[in-house]
């Protein structure tokens, strides 16, 4: 089965590059481009434009690396709690510190790193040390007085002015973070009001990939877009303010819409004029509905996000970081789409496997959990749980023989070798389960495949598994959720617990 492509990245790119410098030339060659979603491995734009690349923007930073300086902002109260980011299991400081690497390796030089709203909080302290000593530019913001009410405070010597000005000598200046409410739109008018005070005529645009303006509010790829921000509360409009100034209907969400009258006013103040905008979606510079290539192709992917979705939310309300609404929020938007959650063709054969487990009475601490991954062919393989393995390390090793052609009978992992482990766990490490997660059958299968040459051809085969569907009847432990992350599958699961222990190492 060859894979249905819906967008064309070289389409995308060049529309989006012409789009960007058009607008730097309409400031006399020195724009302030605030930049916002994931800057490299969008994986959310991958699922739901599939032929989208993960990297693709960082592609185009590539393109436009002559003519842009770099600034990254992270807000000083994501160092302080730790904020996780989702797909790679980091935490945000971590995650910036791995984008100015993954820039550096593309050649973008970061100019500055700004914490914001910093107020000497004592993490954020330790990350700014840690930056400056490998020769790393930091600044600091601290919270605009006078924000949101006061326009004329705002913009002043004693608001944005406080502010440390940041040098830049190109003519694009991107701000970017690693992820929301990082303060990227208020370094980016600090800057401006430092600008204009220069006598230097910059200017302001945004770059978000969704909501997509220039489709209809409820296409799915929109939709989908209202069920990744369900905790954050958003939802897609049609910008009021670009239908009353151009009769033409555009989209936008929710909190760009209402900051709108509020940036208007504090670019007009900055600038000393009227403002070139007159509706938020005038302030971007998106192209990516241009790069959509077959429509049917993204609907059905965006939908399946939607599930996804629903599946995240429900596992995080069980582990208390999100509440009830959020969930429910999902629920709604997957009855307006007219789907279920088994829509999902992996949810099904999972739970099935977990009632054959449980059918035999082979589980884990009396819970018997089941996993499916759909490969790229369309065929579903299934795992359970046992004594010995981990479902998911069960369905892992299935696949792969799968993939191979390697007879069911034949073992990828000796009994003994899966026994030594296990008597190592139990009886060295005082594990309190010892059946193997993913991660330990990973390290065991490249061990084995020194020696056996089925092992070595079924390992070949993990790659083969990179953004398959793979549905879980438990939450994955640590272990699992390691080695399915590195194996870049797209998990879902169903918010149960892999244990009955409250810890689990």
């Amino acid at each position: 089965m060859v894979k249905k492509i819906g967008f064309d990245n070289e389409e995308y790119l060049k529309q989006q590059t012409k789009a960007i410098l058009e607008r730097v030339k309409r400031f006399n060659n020195k724009l302030y481009l605030e930049f916002g979603g994931k800057i490299i491995f969008d994986y959310h734009a991958a699922r739901i434009l599939p032929g989208f690349d993960s990297n693709v923007k960082m592609r185009l930073l590539h393109k436009l690396k002559d003519k842009a300086d770099l600034i990254l902002c992270i807000y000083a109260g994501d160092i302080e709690r730790r904020k996780v980011r989702a797909d790679f299991g980091i935490t945000y400081d971590v995650d910036a510190l791995k984008l100015i690497d993954d820039l550096n390796g593309w050649g973008i030089n970061v100019a500055a790193v700004v914490i914001t709203r910093f107020n000497d909080q004592p993490a954020a302290t330790i990350f700014k040390n840690k930056l400056e000593r490998r020769g790393i530019t930091v600044k600091t913001h601290k919270f605009t007085k006078g924000y949101p009410t006061d326009v004329d405070l705002i913009v002043s010597d004693d608001g944005y002015g406080a502010n440390c000005y940041i040098e830049t000598d190109k003519p694009l200046v991107v701000i970017t973070g690693p992820g929301p409410g990082s303060g990227k739109l208020a370094t980016c008018l600090s800057q401006l009001y430092h600008e204009h005070k220069r006598g230097v005529k910059a200017g302001y645009a945004k770059f978000e990939t969704f909501p997509i303006w220039s489709i209809p509010l409820k296409h799915p790829i929109n939709i989908a877009y209202e069920a990744a921000t369900a905790d954050l509360r958003d939802f897609n409009l049609i910008d009021p303010f670009h239908l009353e100034a151009y009769g033409d209907a555009a989209i936008n969400y929710n909190r760009d819409v209402e900051a709108f009258p509020l940036l208007k006013r504090i670019l007009e103040k900055i600038t000393g004029g009227e403002s070139f905008y007159k509706s938020p979606t005038d302030m971007g510079v998106n192209r990516a509905g241009f790069g959509i290539v077959d429509d049917d192709v993204v609907r059905f992917a965006s939908t399946q996000e939607v599930i996804r979705r629903y599946f995240r939310y429900s596992c995080e309300y069980l582990m208390g970081f999100v509440d009830k609404g959020t969930v429910d929020r999902v629920k709604l938007i997957m009855e307006e789409l007219g789907v279920e959650a088994e829509a999902r063709a992996v949810v099904v054969p999972a739970r099935d496997a977990a009632k054959a487990a449980q059918e035999s009475g082979k589980g884990n601490e009396g819970i018997f959990c089941g996993a499916a991954i759909e490969l790229k062919n369309g065929k579903i393989i299934i795992g359970k749980n046992s004594s010995l393995m981990h479902a998911t390390s069960s369905a892992v090793l299935n696949a792969i023989k799968e993939l191979a052609e390697i007879p069911d009978k034949i073992h990828l992992l000796s009994p003994s070798i899966v026994g030594s482990i296990g008597k190592l766990k139990k009886d060295i490490l005082h594990a309190k389960a010892v059946s193997l997660d993913l991660e330990e059958v990973l390290t065991a299968l490249s061990i084995s495949a020194s020696t056996n040459s089925a092992t070595q051809l079924a390992v070949e085969k993990l790659n083969e598994l990179r953004d398959c569907e793979m549905h879980m009847t438990h939450m994955p432990t640590p272990g699992d959720e390691v080695g399915l992350r590195k194996l870049g599958v797209n998990l879902t699961t169903d918010p149960n617990f892999s244990s009955k222990s409250l810890f689990v190492g």
